[in-house]
């Protein structure tokens, strides 16, 4: 998380006692690892689509939301858990219907040569078991990934988690390379420039003694700071990795079940078939549920050699939440609603910042969408200071999202998919408020 959207100690005047009382008990029971969004930290109690309420019954637009991504406390996502919670819940060694059901359905939605799923209860175990299966694979260690990569938060996923600030110290057998840019590398040039830095990696590693087991990208790149196109960028550097023994591994937690709009997954985008495909947080719009989809090949000796089994991880009752998900994109086409919805805040953001010289570029897919505010200089240097004014203007009005990239810099707008029209008309009115604030200086 950007320190852009993080709790300022010294607001606290701007808190009720009740809040910060709060925040005192919680710093106390859960320690100094944990952060709050906002300079004003939020307290809040219900939600519903794509609205959040705080104890006063304040309500917030939720656009920064990727895992309730069918919107908050959907009544069929609802009912499909309580039924199936006050039905049965036990694990995948026993037969059960629901876990089988539900991995078929997901196979339907990826090409033919993923034919495998194996669930786990995140996307940090998902990449943890994407990794244990492509060293086993190759017999390799070594992996790469972008420069502000998160993968989750176990012991093997925080080692490819530069953003969580471990920048790779404590292990020679990981390399990071340079995220696409939008700003400073022509759309032409990306999938080389990406294939080129790529190729320097591995060459570094080797030269270490290490040879690549996999390269791994969230393919829409979000915590990079969002670079979606041009679509297809992605494949010289795909073919590179295969090309050179290691394996490509599709981190689709952000990109897919239907956010980009223009498929149902991001590596779908790039005209690519990952090995193995990680999945999370939306899976179950809150329930915990993720997994890996992956090619059988590569689970076949190591299904052999070492049984694989989560006591919660593909349970009936989040099989239950996951189907219900994929039922409610489908029922209320919410894919092509974060395509349309989409290009409507894309347009209208566009409208709203032409001119600028202090917001360098729009960009996006779906309803994933990024805005770079910069210093009004030639050099375009990020400018943190305007993203913390802008992201906590919004909140202060009732607007949620957040910032990230390495300048944290650049505004991420993730709406749940159920978003409308007149919330986005919302959203841009407000933004249209912010924005001026900041150019007045207030």
């Amino acid at each position: 998380m950007s320190m852009v959207n993080a709790f300022d100690p010294t607001r606290v005047g701007m808190l009720d006692p009740e809040d910060l009382g709060l925040i005192k008990r919680r710093e106390k029971a859960l320690g100094p690892a944990y952060r709050l969004f906002y300079e004003e930290p939020l307290h809040l109690v219900r939600g519903e689509g794509v609205w959040l309420y705080d104890k006063n019954g304040k309500a917030y637009l939720d656009a920064y939301n990727n895992v309730a991504s069918v919107g908050h406390c959907h009544p069929k996502v609802v009912d499909a858990i309580s039924r199936q919670a006050s039905t049965l819940n036990t694990h995948t060694r026993y037969l059960h219907d629901g876990v089988v059901d539900y991995a078929e359905r997901l196979l339907a939605t990826m090409p033919p040569a993923l034919g495998h799923m194996m669930f786990t209860c995140t996307g940090s175990e998902a990449n943890d078991l994407a990794l244990r299966i492509a060293r086993a694979f190759t017999g390799r260690q070594g992996v790469i990934v972008t420069s502000l990569a998160y993968h989750g938060l176990t012991e093997a996923v925080a080692e490819i988690s530069p953003s969580l600030g471990n920048h790779g110290q404590r292990s020679g057998r990981v390399r990071f390379i340079p995220a696409p840019n939008a700003l400073f590398v022509p759309p032409a040039e990306q999938g080389a420039k990406l294939a080129a830095d790529l190729a320097a990696a591995i060459a570094a590693m080797r030269e270490d003694g290490i040879e690549p087991a996999a390269f791994i990208v969230d393919t829409i790149f979000s915590s990079d700071g969002l670079y979606p196109d041009p679509a297809g960028f992605l494949a010289p550097a795909v073919d590179l990795i295969r090309k050179e023994g290691g394996l490509f591994i599709a981190d689709e937690v952000q990109p897919g079940f239907a956010r980009t709009g223009e498929t149902f997954w991001g590596f779908q985008r790039h005209g690519v078939v990952p090995d193995i495909v990680t999945m999370g947080k939306p899976m179950g719009n809150g329930f915990p549920v993720a997994g890996i989809a992956l090619k059988p090949d590569l689970v076949a000796e190591f299904g052999a050699k070492a049984r694989y089994f989560n006591t919660f991880g593909g349970n009936p009752v989040a099989c239950a939440a996951g189907m219900a998900v994929l039922d409610v994109i489908e029922d209320e086409g919410l894919q092509a609603n974060a395509r349309d919805i989409g290009r409507q805040l894309k347009d209208g953001l566009a409208a709203l910042v032409a001119g600028r010289d202090d917001i360098a570029d729009v960009r996006g897919a779906g309803l994933f969408l990024a805005v770079e505010c910069v210093l009004p200089a030639e050099d375009r240097a990020p400018n943190a200071r305007l993203a913390a004014s802008l992201v906590n203007h919004l909140r202060r009005n009732g607007v949620l999202i957040s910032a990230t990239g390495p300048g944290a810099n650049i505004l991420k707008i993730r709406p749940p998919l159920v978003m409308k029209q007149n919330d986005a008309d919302h959203f841009l009115a407000s933004v249209e408020t912010a924005l001026k604030a900041s150019s007045d200086g207030s």
